[in-house]
Parts: structure tokens; sequence; C-alpha cells
């Protein structure tokens, strides 16, 4: 098994363990990709809303949030594309009858090939000293033969998707020799499209009630109150609208623990601008969003653009930030130019005009839209993994540790007494109740020090205080560092001057200017 496996089954195994994500309905053997966030996953990933909220909204004086409902007219699909257009390919190996995205395998067999050259790139690189990688991928024999399969590979792929030509798809997997991972065969049925959207029924009498969905994104929500916002707001263009919430998706294949889900939750902002400016926005939002990323610390190269091979139909422009996962680099947000598609078809099926009037260019127009979307489950995922990490320590000893970006860590201060005793425990309920109100904190009397650290290393909190007898006489106590493991001797007055330093929501939004 590899260490990226191994890091993967770790990951799912600790996310139990310590509180943050239960399998749903665990008690009747679970429900296939649908999990529950447990009592520290729910912090975590309220934090990192609030950091995509507050850096979204608060911080962008021309962009506003608003909460649709879940529900939506049924027109509503029709108009977006959904009911005629979102599918997915799919198909089956008929020795295993398991089941597979056609497009996702051959994603996977190009990432293959990628990691050839990956490899014959290190390889080169520890021989050769002043080593000019660009140099080489353009002039050694084997990289260009393996980049020559990619792009033949890419270019009938996007031709075959653009198409709708189910069967040059199935022709491309056979072609590339993919084999199914379970029987080892390549036996393949053709592949078919699958409507990913959840239907259920509005009335209370069967013979009666209306055929509704599940919304499948959150944008549309958007689009149909763009001008509800925009004339109650007074927003002039370019503006923007952000939304959080729920959206609903029947995956077929569901898989990788909580990347791909059938209940998920979407942060997405359009933001709606003159027509013809869509190519300098859309840049600017791919920076913006780079931008706050960035920000968490996260390692640089564990992130990429990537542009789309086939754009979906209401795009001229679209890409992915993508993240390293433990099982590959994954989409983590898409940006996408979404033209005038969306609020022109909901002009044309609705009857109503969808238009703004422009007072410095004294015409009325459809705007265009650039929109930025990304999954909060995919970013609590990417979060957790590029924080949980093993160290050995200096006395040979080894810690589980979840380096959180502070700000965003589901507890942010833990308050010991050292001992259940002698005025101790009193001493440390006074710090709580100094810190509860801005944060959440943690009391415990439990086990030994050294085992109550070490539990707090394992969810993630940045910071352990401890009061000892020594706190009794002169109103100090141990703050201990997360990540350095260092401790100091501090006066309890002056801890919430320290925390907030480090801890808050500010100290994280101030990176992004």
């Amino acid at each position: 098994m590899s260490n990226q496996e191994d890091l993967f089954k770790n990951l799912i195994s600790h996310s139990k363990e310590y509180g943050f994500i239960f399998q749903s309905s665990e008690i009747y053997d679970g429900l296939s990709a649908v999990y529950d966030y447990g009592q520290n996953g729910v912090l975590l990933k309220n934090n990192i809303r609030n950091y995509w909220w507050q850096s979204m909204v608060q911080l962008n004086e021309n962009i506003v949030g608003i909460d649709a409902a879940i529900f939506m007219h049924p027109t509503t699909w029709k108009a977006s594309g959904h009911v005629d257009a979102f599918s997915d390919p799919l198909i089956d190996n008929k020795d295993s009858k398991k089941r597979y995205r056609a497009d996702v395998l051959i994603e996977e067999h190009v990432a293959k090939i990628e990691a050839k050259i990956d490899k014959e790139v290190e390889k080169a690189a520890k021989r050769f000293e002043g080593f000019d990688e660009k140099m080489f991928r353009s002039t050694n024999a084997r990289v260009l033969e393996y980049q020559n399969k990619i792009d033949e590979i890419n270019e009938r792929f996007k031709k075959a998707l653009n198409e709708n030509d189910l069967t040059e798809v199935r022709q491309i997997i056979i072609d590339c020799d993919i084999v199914c991972a379970v029987s080892g065969s390549k036996n393949w049925t053709d592949v078919r499209q699958f409507n990913l959207m959840f239907s259920t029924q509005l009335g209370s009498v069967a013979g009666d009630s209306d055929t509704i969905y599940l919304r499948p994104e959150t944008a549309q929500g958007i689009f149909v109150n763009f001008l509800n916002v925009q004339k109650t707001g007074r927003m002039k263009i370019p503006f923007g609208i952000a939304q959080t919430g729920k959206a609903f998706r029947n995956e077929i294949v569901a898989r990788q623990f909580i990347f791909r889900m059938r209940e998920f939750e979407q942060m997405e902002m359009q933001f709606f601008i003159r027509p013809g400016t869509q190519k300098e926005w859309y840049e600017n939002w791919k920076q913006i969003r780079l931008k706050w990323h960035n920000a968490l610390g996260i390692d640089a190269n564990k992130k990429r653009f990537h542009d789309h091979i086939k754009l979906a139909h209401y795009a001229d422009a679209a890409c992915d930030i993508e993240f390293e996962f433990p099982f590959g680099f994954k989409e983590l947000e898409g940006i996408h130019s979404r033209t005038d598609f969306d609020l022109r078809n909901h002009e044309q099926f609705s009857g109503k005009k969808q238009q703004y009037f422009d007072p410095e260019l004294n015409q009325s127009y459809t705007p265009y839209v650039i929109e930025t979307s990304i999954g909060l489950d995919r970013m609590f995922l990417a979060i957790m993994a590029s924080s949980l990490k093993e160290e050995k320590l200096e006395d040979g000893s080894e810690r589980v540790v979840l380096s959180l970006p502070a700000a965003l860590a589901p507890i942010k201060v833990a308050v010991f007494p050292l001992m259940g005793k002698d005025g101790m425990p009193e001493k440390a309920m006074e710090i709580m109740n100094i810190l509860k109100f801005d944060y959440n904190c943690w009391y415990e009397e439990k086990d030994n020090i050294g085992k109550r650290y070490r539990r707090q290393d394992a969810i993630g909190t940045p910071y352990c205080i401890t009061v000892d007898q020594q706190s009794l006489e002169d109103n100090t106590v141990t703050i201990r560092d997360r990540d350095t493991m260092k401790q100091d001797r501090v006066s309890i007055d002056k801890i919430p001057s320290i925390i907030e330093e480090k801890v808050s929501m500010k100290s994280l939004l101030k990176k992004l200017g």
C-alpha cells in the first residue's frame, strides 16, 4: 500500500475517532455516500464557511448574500439545462458488475501517464546539475512520447464529449487498455448517460402532485433572484451575489469519502458584469480565489489550475483549482465564465425580462456572469488531508497532530487544571469563563497532562492553558503552542490578547488585504 493510501485510510479513521465525520445512519449499516459531521467536524465546517462568507461578502462592498430555498419551481431546471443535460457517462464492467464514470476512467488513465512524465523529470533532476526542466520536457524522447499520448487521448476525448459520441468514449477506454480495478478485464458495456437529479412530489394528493427536484446546485437560486437583489439593494454592475447551502446529486459512482457525496454543501458567488468584459473578470477572479486558498498556508505545490477539456453548455471559459488529495489532483473549486446563458434562459422560460439598465451606457442589457463555486465538504477534506501529520519527537516518542489553520480550528483553547484539587479547577474555570464568550473552549481534568495535550493535538487545538500551584500564587499559567509544543509562562490577564492575535478570523482575513 502506498503512503498516500495509508494517509487516506488514517484520515478516515481519524475523522471518526475524534468526532469529525461519521457514516450516516451507521447503526443501520450506513447509507452510501452520505455522512454526518460530528461535534468537532461541525465546528471546523462552520469556520470554513465563515471564512469564505466573510472574505466574499464582508470584505467586498459590491457583493451581498442570500439564502434561497432548496425547492424551486420545476421550470427552473428546464431553463438551466439540468433536465436535458445534467448527466454523467456511465459504463459497467460485465465481469465484476462494477459501474464507473467513463470520463473518470479516462482522466485517471491520463493522470497515470502524467505521473510517468513526472517520474522521468524527477530522475533527470537528480542526475544533472543545473537541470532545466522546461528544456528536458521539450526534448526528451520518452517524455515527448508520453506527452503525445496524452494529447492524442485528450483531443479524442474532447471531440467525443462535445459531440456526445458515447460510442467513441467507449472506444477510447478500449484503445487505452483500461481495465476494471476489480475483475482486471476489459469486458465493458456501452456508455450511457444518467441524469443526476433527485425528484420528489409536491402536494398532499398523489394524483394532483407535481414533480419537483432537490436542487443539484445553489447557483439557480441566485439567478432567479437577480432582479430582486439588484433593485432592493440598488446594486450597480459589476456586483456579486453569494450563497452557501445544500445541494443534492444522485451520484451512481460515489466514492472517496466526503469528496463525492449525494448530499453536499456549496459556496457559490455569481458576479454580474457588462458583456465583453468577461475575459478580464475571469482572470481576475482566478487570482482572487487562489489567494484565498494560499492564505490558509497550504503547500502551494498541492494546488494548480486545470482548464476544462469540455466546456459546460453555459460557459465560454472554465477552469478548476485542483488540490492534490491523497488520491490525486482533483477539483476543489471551479471558476466559470457563464456568459448570459442563465439570465437569458430564465427570461425566455418565465416571460419576464432579466435585464439591467446601465446608467453609464444609457442602455439595458442581459449581464454576463463569472461564477466561483467551491464545495464546502471538499474544502473540509483538503484542509484535513493537508493538516494531519505523524511526528517523531526528540525523545523518540511519536504524536499525531492536526495542524489546522488556527482560525479554522474547532476548539481554539483547552484549559486544564494540573490536578483536580487545591483550587486549581476553580481557577481554570475562571479562565474558561473569560474566554468562552469569544471562542470554543475545552475543559478537562482527566488523565495526566501529557495525554491531555496529545488529545488536543489530534483535534487541532492551537493552544492549551495549564493551571498549576504557581497560578494560585502569582496569577500566571503555562500556555502551550500546538505546532512548536513550546510552553511559556504568561499572566492570566494577557491570555485574551495572545489568543486574539493568533486564532481570530480577523488574523486570517487580513492576509487577503
